[in-house]
Order: structure tokens, then sequence, then C-alpha cells
């Protein structure tokens, strides 16, 4: 799983490089595709979840602005100075996956944009360094959750963080908020736990649409949103990120 983080982490290193103005999302993600391939690795999110109908088509999720998640890259989807744009990718290694998203600014974005990254990122590295052995997954979910409404933007409800190991997405899910009727929340955790906790914030309101090609995932109220996620391994003592170099 180091392994496979290791490689996310470098496509994220990748993306941070050709990230600007005029470079579409198709260009970003075969460039994505690539480098996963050149490691021995298989891109994760490529064909999911594998049924046959509306299967995910590419490497990365690429959502601009308003799109908060499973953005589809597409050669007439061009990036402008002042857009933002979160990428999240997978890979497989040896039968293992890593899984990661960062929000990137293309150019110089607006101070409410900036503001919007900044307290995503904030949220998910509070939320990693509150999972300690011992705490409970509810635990995480309130110090992130906190750390947005905080700073005066809402947690997206309808997707959540959850279990990565031999598959992509297993039990248990995360939660970016509170609430005391999922059972997960009681899960006490213990070292030897991976874990991928991604915090979807929105400017405005927390509630989402899917748009007609089944996958892209848009604000309601047509508003900012970012998503920032590591995968991490829970130990004894400080939490390990697993999707960084």
């Amino acid at each position: 799983m180091r392994k496979a983080g290791r490689i996310v982490a470098e496509v994220h290193e990748l993306m941070r490089r050709l990230i600007r103005p005029g470079v579409s999302t198709a260009e970003l993600d075969a460039a994505a595709e690539e480098l996963i391939r050149h490691r021995n690795a298989i891109p994760a999110f490529k064909g999911y979840p594998h049924t046959g109908h509306n299967d995910f088509p590419a490497t990365i999720c690429a959502s601009i602005n308003e799109e908060l998640v499973h953005g589809i890259p597409r050669p007439d989807r061009v990036l402008h100075e002042g857009d933002i744009i979160s990428i999240d990718v997978g890979a497989i290694y040896q039968g293992y996956y890593g899984d990661g998203a960062w929000t990137y600014p293309v150019g110089e974005i607006s101070e409410e944009a900036q503001r919007l990254l900044d307290a995503t990122e904030g949220a998910l590295f509070a939320g990693i360094e509150a999972a300690r052995a011992g705490r409970r997954l509810g635990d995480v979910s309130a110090v992130v959750q906190r750390h947005v409404e905080e700073r005066g933007f809402s947690v997206v409800r309808e997707y959540t963080g959850h279990g990565v190991g031999r598959e992509m997405h297993e039990p248990p899910q995360i939660l970016n908020y509170v609430n005391r009727r999922d059972p997960d929340s009681r899960i006490v955790l213990r070292p030897g736990m991976t874990l991928a906790l991604e915090p979807m914030v929105n400017a405005g309101t927390w509630r989402t649409k899917v748009l007609s090609d089944g996958w892209t995932v848009v604000t309601a109220d047509g508003r900012l949103s970012a998503h920032f996620e590591h995968t991490f391994a829970v130990t004894d003592g400080e939490p390990e990120i697993l999707t960084r170099l």
C-alpha cells in the first residue's frame, strides 16, 4: 500500500506541474495513465465499477469549479485562469490500492476560492491527526466538520471517506460530519487500519446533484467546491500518510 500510495502521490506531483490555463482535462488524464502504467500499476478508476454499464471511462476524476467529484476528462474541457480543479486518482499495485485527491488553483484565483481550498485541506489534515488508535471514527468526523464550519463553509453529506486496501472502497465509511445514528461512527480505530479520508467542502449549500452523464457531481447552487483526500494508516502513534512523497 505504501508503493500504491507513492504512485498516487507521483501522479499528483505531475498534475501540479501540468495544470495551467489552456490545458485540457483529457491531456491531464493521458499523462496520469502513462505514469501509473510506467510504474507497473493499474489505474483504479478506469472502467469502475466494471459492470459494463456506464463504467467510468478515465484514469482521473477531473472536477472543475462547481463540480465536486467524478468529473469526466474531455478534450474540450479546457482550464481557464481563475478555475479550481479537483484531481482524484487511484492506483492498484500488486493487488493493493492507493487513493488520493487534491484541488489545485489554475493561475490566480479569487480570495473565496483560496479560503475554500485552505479550509478543505486543513480539514483533511486535522481529521488525519485525530485518527489515533483508541479513538472512534465519529471523533474524526467531528473534527472535520468543526474545522470546515468554523470557516464559514459546508460539508457535503452524500459522499464519504472509506476503508481502502485490497479493494478501492471497503468498510467502514467515514463521514465528514457528525451523525450519531451512523453505526460506523462508533468503530474504534486500531493500528493497521488503512483508510481514505476525503472532505468535500462547498462554498454554499452542502446539497449536490448528479449531471446527466451519470457521474459528474455538482453543487446544487452552482457555487465552488473543493475536495482533498489522503490514504493513511492508523498506527500506535501518529497516523502514516501513504499518498504523499
